[in-house]
């Protein structure tokens, strides 16, 4: 049974042991997160990739007048990373913040890369990786690109029916690019129709 969720993100895309997994299991950080907590702030170097063990988290882009707007969620099993800030130099374009007290493991990217560098295995594992995060985002855009209102919120219910009664209204509405009103109104229509 994998030890950390790193592990099992690793090893299934590779089915054995990775190459020097003790020096990835060694630079593995865990860390405890209470609820209201920022992981990172947005406009900051920070070149660590995290993976959620317990908990749940919102990834969001704040601008100039402090406007939010939610970008995802990260819940138990995901990752995450702001990919701007994970070259040298980079700086995140996002802020993370929990929503619920969580656990969460955290790797320096460097390592990462390092090992890919040398390992074949561990490049194929990045890869994979890489193309689950882009799956992911490519749905997102699909969604907010292709769907009225009311079909991003019942796709939203239909991906993740265990999140909604976790995620606070207004950062679900921020999600769906909706007001938590507008959220509110839709929510309503969608029970009547459903006979709840």
């Amino acid at each position: 049974m994998p030890s950390s969720v790193f592990e099992s993100l690793f090893h299934p895309a590779q089915g054995t042991r990775l190459p020097e997994w003790d020096q990835v299991a060694e630079s593995l950080h865990s860390l405890r997160v209470p609820a209201g907590q920022v992981v990172f702030a947005q406009g900051v170097e920070h070149p660590h990739v995290y993976a959620v063990r317990s908990g749940l988290l919102k990834l969001c882009y704040l601008n100039d007048e402090g406007d939010e707007w939610v970008k995802s969620f990260a819940h138990e099993g995901r990752f995450f990373a702001s990919l701007a800030a994970l070259p040298a130099g980079g700086r995140t374009h996002f802020m993370v913040e929990a929503l619920e007290p969580s656990v969460l493991e955290r790797l320096p990217y460097a390592l990462l890369t390092d090992l890919a560098d040398r390992h074949l295995a561990w490049a194929r594992v990045l890869q994979a990786l890489t193309l689950v995060f882009a799956a992911r985002k490519e749905e997102r855009e699909r969604e907010l690109l292709t769907l009225n209102p009311e079909q991003r919120y019942r796709a939203f219910r239909a991906a993740h029916p265990e999140l909604e009664a976790r995620i606070p209204q207004k950062d679900l509405a921020r999600y769906l690019a909706l007001t938590p009103v507008g959220l509110n109104r839709i929510v309503m229509r969608v029970r009547r129709s459903e006979g709840r």
